[in-house]
């Protein structure tokens, strides 16, 4: 009775389909969980978004959940991550590709999760970093420690969003750099990100990374959303 006296007050909705959730439903409604978009990336050996890297960087694994499409469900499900700050939500479907990506060999290989960083500017004023949470449950999923501290975002800059694919490499370049103080040698590094694009952001986070001694890289992101 208290759920339901509460739930009266504190409606919960389906963050991709605004519906009401059941009492056993958690963020997301069964009905969207089975329909949302899946890319199934990583079961493809090429996919576009290991194709977006292709002669830039040489990657193990490029993939993302979900299909990206405006005014679907997925972009409803980001906003209400991002903009309601809803870091459960990013955790869960973290978690849940992430226990998806134990089918795969070359993910179950991974060593070490980084997300796409925020520059503390930003960071304050957002709150939260909706990549650290997805990557936080991913991390979860494949039982793999999550590295925050490893890959640093240098400058401040302006968002993706409305810029071209020339505008968007050349509003990232150079803005990462790696703390050397930690030994990334002879690792697999996933890079997390929420939505790939044009991948000029986590090409940006990669170029640091590839002189490392052995180092391997993959990246993810939630949503792919092809230009």
């Amino acid at each position: 009775m208290l759920h339901d006296f509460i739930s009266l007050i504190y409606p919960r909705n389906c963050i991709a389909c605004s519906n009401s959730l059941f009492k056993h439903e958690d963020q997301i409604c069964n009905y969207c969980f089975t329909n949302l978009p899946k890319t199934n990336f990583h079961n493809q050996l090429n996919n576009p978004i290991l194709n977006l890297f292709y002669g830039r960087v040489d990657l193990q694994l490029a993939s993302s959940y979900y299909f990206f499409k405006k005014q679907g469900s997925v972009q409803k499900m980001l906003h209400a991550i991002k903009y309601k700050s809803n870091k459960e939500a990013a955790q869960l479907i973290g978690y849940w590709y992430g226990k998806e990506l134990l089918e795969n060999d070359i993910a179950k290989s991974i060593t070490t999760i980084i997300p796409v960083p925020l520059h503390s500017k930003k960071l304050k004023q957002r709150g939260f970093n909706q990549s650290e949470e997805f990557a936080r449950g991913i991390a979860k999923g494949l039982n793999i420690e999550l590295n925050t501290t490893s890959l640093i975002r240098k400058d401040y800059t302006s968002t993706q969003t409305k810029k071209n694919k020339y505008e968007r490499w050349e509003n990232v370049e150079n803005v990462f750099d790696v703390n050397h103080e930690i030994d990334l040698s002879n690792q697999h590094i996933l890079i997390v990100d929420d939505v790939i694009t044009t991948g000029a952001t986590i090409e940006a986070c990669c170029l640091p990374l590839k002189p490392i001694e052995n180092v391997k890289l993959s990246v993810l992101g939630i949503a792919y959303a092809s230009m």
